[in-house]
């Protein structure tokens, strides 16, 4: 294949507007609590027991384990393979078995068509991004139509 084929692999397509709001949404949370914290006078803070000061620090890593699954979605196109990542969950797959990507309108985000038959969804691309989306969406239908060679 000619060496246009291979223009912008490695690529990652990574949702925006999750990651924004994620982001935000952990910088505020922790800010209030943090804030609230401290606004409280020394008696009232000396009233939390272990449990409950515990209770709020695993509320506080299992928000942040949940937004960072949330934020670390994408698909990622390379030469030889195309890597989907949905929060904890990582597959790969060779170009050949990726048959289409469609977006149909409703959808939460692109659904990879499979070889198989199967459907696998792509958290990377989520059509809350708009115009960036549907780019990346004939980006990546580009690539599955001519897949980078070595």
């Amino acid at each position: 294949m000619p060496a246009a084929s291979r223009a912008g692999v490695p690529h990652i397509w990574r949702p925006m507007g999750s990651r924004m709001v994620g982001i935000v949404l952990v910088v505020c949370l922790y800010g209030l609590c943090v804030f609230t914290w401290f606004a409280f006078d020394d008696e009232t803070r000396a009233k939390f027991t272990v449990f409950e000061k515990g209770t709020m620090g695993f509320f506080a890593i299992l928000v942040l384990v949940l937004v960072h699954a949330l934020i670390r979605s994408r698909v990622e196109a390379r030469l030889d393979r195309l890597v989907v990542v949905n929060g904890y969950k990582r597959r790969e797959f060779a170009w050949e078995q990726v048959v289409a990507a469609r977006m149909p309108p409703g959808a939460p985000w692109v659904t990879l068509d499979l070889a198989d038959g199967t459907a696998v969804p792509a958290m990377g691309i989520q059509a809350s991004d708009g115009g960036r989306a549907r780019l990346a969406l004939r980006e990546l239908r580009a690539l599955i139509e001519r897949p980078p060679a070595d």
